[in-house]
């Protein structure tokens, strides 16, 4: 099963998974799959690590988290925008093939006996990129959005900390 939750920087999505998570289990696994690229970056990664208490299983992959020990388990993978990320460095920033293997990773999660809270940033409903590559990977982002919901049980689009119900 999947728990889709969406929406902009600070909307308060990571809490919200994390607050579901733990209703869900008293030991949660939270899946990082950032890629530390600077020191500001390193300090939004420790302060995420310090809102999370001892009872959570952390674990790190840049990606293939379908190989990792999630079965039977309450699990955050935080989040789609870093992971897809690294899967679009790995394919030399090629839409098609990124696509395909973000989809296939999706579609492994899926076989695995787990409740999956994927977490995962909308970021074309701001300013347009600058760059062609940033547009390129704004409508990459906005297809994997797309395919996650629409294999998600549930949907949750976080507005300044609220939920907004988009599918259950």
């Amino acid at each position: 099963m999947i728990l889709y939750i969406s929406g902009g920087a600070r909307s308060g999505k990571s809490r919200y998974a994390q607050l579901r998570a733990k209703a869900w289990s008293e030991n949660p696994v939270y899946v990082a799959t950032a890629k530390i690229w600077d020191d500001e970056f390193a300090e939004r990664v420790q302060r995420h690590q310090q809102e999370r208490g001892p009872e959570w299983t952390s674990l790190e992959a840049e990606k293939n988290l379908a190989g990792l020990p999630l079965a039977h388990r309450v699990v955050v993978i935080d989040c789609v925008t870093l992971w897809l990320t690294n899967l679009f460095m790995d394919h030399d920033s090629h839409l098609e093939s990124t696509l395909a293997a973000f989809k296939a990773e999706i579609d492994a999660l899926l076989q695995i006996p787990a409740t999956l809270i994927i977490i995962s940033n909308e970021i074309g409903m701001g300013l347009h990129a600058e760059t062609a590559l940033g547009r390129q990977f704004t409508d990459l982002q906005g297809w994997a959005n797309q395919y996650v919901a629409e294999k998600a049980s549930e949907a949750i689009f976080m507005v300044s900390g609220l939920p907004l119900v988009l599918k259950e």
